[in-house]
């Protein structure tokens, strides 16, 4: 069974897809991080952020691993490196969208995911994994929240990650994110017809979970 959760950037995606893999007993696989590790790459190589022509040569080369911890946060392996926490760094969220946005690149990592989610059941998150990843999963969420609640969780999380930021600087590039996630050519954020949408702003973690949880047994019983 695979699992897709959609939704923007700041939603809760990540946090709800480990809790609820976990709970079902499923691998949980971060497509996020994948685009995360690549721009990571790109960033060491001082490769511009606007040559897709290299980028694309790059992404092509890469190899990345997830490996799923039950007990701690997914580990990210690249080029047999773990760089699972220097890809949750500033630099990295500010040009991961652009990294992103381009259909080569997108085309290379979807294979990679869909290798990964070929494994066992597992729930996969990120901008397009109902619409063009896994468009036949059984199961299909819509994360969402207001802005200014996705901004706050947002900046919570890079401060406990030890990062130095504002609440205004979070806004700002979240806000750059959408707009790219949304209007990019290759693959858009977008929530499949057949996707769940759920609300997060005045939901907690656990009940965001439990619903979804029940919902998922629904559709193996």
């Amino acid at each position: 069974m695979i699992i897709a959760i959609d939704g923007p950037a700041g939603a809760g995606k990540s946090t709800v897809a480990k809790i609820l893999a976990k709970k079902l007993g499923f691998l949980y696989i971060d497509t996020g991080a994948m685009y995360r590790a690549l721009t990571l790459k790109v960033l060491e190589r001082n490769i511009p952020i606007n040559d897709e022509p290299r980028i694309i040569q790059l992404s092509q080369g890469v190899k990345i691993d997830l490996r799923d911890n039950l007990d701690g946060p997914l580990t990210v392996i690249l080029d047999g490196e773990d760089v699972s926490l220097a890809i949750r760094k500033a630099r990295i969220t500010r040009f991961v969208s652009d990294v992103a946005k381009i259909k080569q690149v997108r085309q290379v990592l979807v294979k990679m995911q869909r290798k990964f989610g070929q494994k066992r059941n597992c729930v996969l998150d990120g901008r397009d994994i109902g619409t063009v990843v896994f468009p036949r999963a059984q199961k299909k969420f819509f994360i969402d929240a207001s802005a200014g609640v996705r901004v706050k969780r947002r900046f919570q999380e890079l401060i406990g990650l030890g990062q130095k930021v504002t609440e205004n600087e979070v806004a700002k590039d979240l806000t750059n994110r959408d707009k790219i996630d949304s209007t990019r050519q290759a693959s858009p954020l977008r929530q499949a017809p057949e996707a769940i949408y759920i609300d997060t702003t005045d939901l907690s973690i656990e009940q965001v979970v439990e619903k979804m949880f029940n919902l998922c047994k629904l559709s193996r019983t």
